[in-house]
């Protein structure tokens, strides 16, 4: 099984639901930590619960959609990490532009979060999204190739395949033994 981090920055091209509790937190570092310490363990069950439904389901690659990838340390979980990457000022004008808001906050709301550049940087794939939407397809098409390879031995052990191979070859060398025994 595959877990892939999917992460990106504010008007990046990821949708990102803008809340009340949204603009609180962008605007008060103190509320926004405390939002996350609250908040970290349940949405972290979660995913793990959705992640063990999933791989009972035998999915093959899962992917996590997550803003705090890296914040929230999921990235320890997730191979590949793909990071939808803009330029900072396409990022800027996007989220002005969305919001309808000024220069100024909108540079407060992408400042409280982690740098894009720092995301893509620890990223194993980046997927340029600067350009037009007929430019981003293909950057996703081009992506979605490169994390679509066969899975490796170990991404296979960790499988709901690989898993029951491993107990089904345990259990027929129990059965051996037992019988030459």
């Amino acid at each position: 099984m595959r877990i892939v981090g999917l992460t990106g920055g504010i008007s990046s091209g990821k949708w990102v639901a803008e809340t009340k509790l949204g603009r609180i937190a962008f605007n008060d570092a103190d509320k926004r930590q405390l939002f996350n310490r609250l908040l970290a363990p349940y949405i972290s069950s979660g995913i793990v619960l959705e992640v063990l439904k999933l791989w009972l389901k035998g999915y093959k690659i899962i992917v996590l959609d997550v803003s705090l990838l890296f914040v929230a340390k999921l990235d320890r979980w997730t191979k590949p990490i793909i990071v939808v990457w803009v330029d900072p000022e396409t990022q800027l004008q996007r989220l002005m532009a969305r919001d309808g808001s000024t220069s100024e906050d909108a540079k407060s709301r992408i400042s409280a979060q982690m740098p894009l550049a720092l995301k893509r940087d620890k990223a194993d794939i980046v997927i340029g999204n600067s350009g037009s939407l007929e430019d981003l397809n293909e950057n996703f098409k081009e992506a979605l190739a490169r994390f679509r390879r066969p899975l490796s031995w170990t991404e296979f052990g960790l499988s709901r395949d690989g898993s029951f191979l491993a107990f089904v070859s345990i259990l027929f060398s129990v059965i051996a033994l037992r019988s030459a025994l």
